[in-house]
């Protein structure tokens, strides 16, 4: 059959019918339907059967999948080429995808390259520029280029959402800073956040004015947040959490080695299950690559852990009085100042900002 007698269409997500038929298709290939999708096609046959399907996610491609009795017929190409038409209309040029490793050459030949693999999870991520990653190190390496030069054991790296920047982020980039003589700051930058890029960015910066040794850095869409890593071929919620541990390590020791970074910072995790399982694969994993990880006790106030979560309930709440104890002066004054309004009023919408 031609691309014509399938037919390829967006699912809209009030269509329950047709979105029920894509999780079924998914489901057969062993395939879960990701909770962070913003456009869904479905290929249909001549009598209305979805026999093939594929999403996006900011600018990903994700949720892929071919009924077994098509299977062998070009169909995934067309998907493919469907989704990336939807994604260069959207003015979405750099795109990523993640695949099982056995699909990583058919995603070769459609012109992916592979930026790193987990073997052990069964996990590739891919992106659709050849010098994509190369040029991102090289753009690193170019920011760091007015800092003096140390070497890797007086080289360290922190990596912060700031959701937003408070004194335990500011505490754990002293802390790196009074011991290493080049501290590289990455920012996670993929506006997944309550509060935007931008301002996360401008407080991180105000907040560390005074620290003359740090190399501030976008994450990029590199540094992967969990908020866009997909969970839709785990098997279960602890193999997604420890596949982004390690695919995100894997990608971080590359940015290490090129950048000279000897050691990472991170702040202890007392409460969430995620980053708690995250630090421990972080502290087996980067040893094993010669980068040393340094766990850091979370500051207090009142006798609690500083937390973003705690910052951004207190904001909803309108409690300035607790928010002014957990931020910086500077963090403060944004959010007291007419500039912050939008901001606040995103974070007071939002049923829970408590994230886990």
């Amino acid at each position: 059959m031609s691309e014509q007698e399938y037919g390829i269409s967006q699912v809209y997500p009030g269509d329950r019918w047709t979105m029920g038929e894509v999780e079924k298709l998914l489901h057969a290939e062993g395939i879960r339907l990701d909770p962070h999708l913003d456009y869904t096609c479905a290929m249909s046959d001549s009598d209305g059967r979805v026999i093939g399907t594929g999403s996006c996610f900011g600018n990903t491609l994700r949720c892929f999948a071919v009924s077994r009795e098509h299977q062998g017929e070009g169909l995934m190409n067309q998907i493919i080429s469907h989704l990336i038409q939807v994604q260069y209309e959207r003015g979405n040029l750099h795109l990523f995808l993640y695949t099982k490793c056995d699909s990583a050459k058919f995603f070769g030949d459609l012109g992916f390259y592979e930026i790193a693999r987990v073997e052990e999870q069964n996990l590739v991520f891919m992106e659709n520029r050849r010098t994509g990653f190369a040029d991102y190190l090289k753009a690193l390496e170019n920011a760091s280029a007015g800092v003096p030069s140390a070497p890797p054991a007086e080289t360290a790296a922190v990596v912060m959402n700031a959701n937003p920047f408070t004194l335990g982020h500011r505490y754990l980039v002293e802390k790196a800073a009074a011991e290493n003589q080049r501290v590289h700051l990455f920012m996670v930058s993929e506006d997944a956040s309550l509060v935007p890029f931008r301002v996360r960015e401008k407080l991180v910066r105000e907040g560390t004015a005074d620290l003359g040794n740090l190399i501030y850095h976008e994450s990029g869409p590199y540094i992967i947040s969990s908020a866009t890593f997909p969970s839709y071929f785990q098997k279960d919620a602890e193999s997604v959490i420890r596949g982004h541990a390690l695919l995100d390590l894997t990608v971080f020791i590359r940015i290490a080695r090129a950048l000279g970074i000897g050691r990472r910072y991170v702040g202890e995790e007392p409460r969430s299950l995620v980053t708690g399982i995250y630090n421990d694969v972080m502290k087996e994993k980067l040893p094993e690559a010669g980068i040393g990880c340094r766990v850091i006790p979370r500051k207090e106030a009142g006798g609690e852990v500083i937390s973003a979560s705690t910052a951004r309930q207190a904001l909803k709440d309108g409690d300035l009085e607790t928010f002014r104890k957990l931020v910086p002066e500077t963090t403060y004054a944004y959010f007291t100042s007419p500039e912050a309004e939008p901001v606040l009023r995103r974070i007071r919408g939002e049923k829970n900002v408590i994230h886990y």
